[in-house]
């Protein structure tokens, strides 16, 4: 594969992952809606699984092939892509006030998702060993917690009040030969959209003597991040706060505990010594969003945070390009 089409081969695989996770959402969408379920409850699994299928398909699709560095280097790029640079876009076009459900628990729920992957990278000191390893019994770990998630978001969709469903994400009734049609191109797109986004990120790097975490963690991981991007920036400029935030922090947990959870699962996924740096980083962001409830005006993610939050992306950025 030449440069030229595997830089072409990133670009179609990334559209591709974008549209499809869009028709994937529309066809789910409709057929949820069928089996009369809220349109809150879509919002918060189907649309947010939607938003996040790019990165699973990514993901597993680099386990299987064997490039692990992406498949993990994917993850924790897009979870500081989200809160550094999504929110810092979002909230300089409209100050992000945050509600108190989504400070004290979603918030913390992301901040248990990167302690947990950090302590299951790093348990290999309490046995002696000498691997950094996500192994098959830590991913079936992260997916109950993944189903915790999940349990705990259908409580809320359930007894949330009607008005809270504002803004999200309205389901629509679609011939049922149109729902079917969207979920299986939906599918087939992400499926296709991933082997080439894969294909070509491996060229990339072996073409330019680069690492394959370099271009998961930047070129890949903000590809991919795409649909969240897309949905927080609407969001803001419909001054839908909460959403803006929760689209982001439920994204980082399902990129943790379900992304992570099933690429460990197709094959245990060892972790090389520079990432550890970056999901420290990972981590620092999710404390940073936390804090930045209690800086400034409470509960608000401020014009001038948002612009330190795109200064410290760019630093970051920066640093990876030095390390190589």
């Amino acid at each position: 594969m030449t440069i030229a089409f595997a830089l072409l081969s990133i670009v179609f695989g990334l559209g591709l992952l974008t549209f499809a996770s869009d028709w994937l959402v529309e066809g789910a969408s409709s057929l949820a809606k069928r089996l009369r379920i809220s349109d809150l409850a879509i919002g918060l699994t189907i649309v947010a699984f939607g938003t996040s299928a790019p990165e699973l398909v990514v993901s597993v699709v680099s386990a299987i092939q064997g490039n692990v560095d992406i498949s993990v280097a994917n993850v924790i790029g897009s979870n500081i892509f989200n809160i550094l640079a999504i929110l810092g876009v979002a909230a300089i076009i409209y100050p992000l006030r945050v509600t108190k459900s989504t400070i004290w628990r979603e918030i913390p729920f992301a901040l248990l998702a990167v302690l947990v992957l950090g302590f299951m990278v790093n348990a290999f000191r309490l046995d002696g060993g000498s691997d950094h390893l996500i192994s098959r019994s830590d991913a079936a770990i992260l997916l109950g917690f993944f189903v915790i998630f999940l349990t705990y978001v259908y409580g809320m969709a359930r007894h949330a009040p009607k008005d809270e469903a504002d803004g999200l994400p309205s389901a629509e009734h679609m011939p049922i030969w149109k729902t079917v049609i969207w979920i299986i191109g939906g599918l087939a797109g992400l499926v296709i959209g991933g082997k080439f986004t894969v294909d070509g990120a491996v060229t990339v790097a072996t073409w330019f003597g680069v690492s394959q975490t370099l271009i998961g963690l930047t070129i890949i991981a903000a590809g991919t991040s795409l649909p969240e991007l897309a949905t927080s920036v609407q969001a803001a400029r419909k001054k839908k706060d909460d959403i803006a935030v929760g689209n982001i922090v439920g994204s980082n947990i399902f990129n943790i505990f379900l992304i992570l959870g099933v690429g460990g699962l197709v094959r245990p996924l060892p972790i090389n010594q520079g990432l550890l740096f970056d999901g420290a980083i990972a981590s620092a962001a999710t404390f940073l969003l936390f804090a930045s409830m209690f800086i400034g005006r409470k509960h608000k993610i401020d014009r001038w945070q948002g612009v330190g939050y795109l200064l410290l992306y760019v630093a970051y950025v920066g640093y990876l390009i030095v390390r190589g």
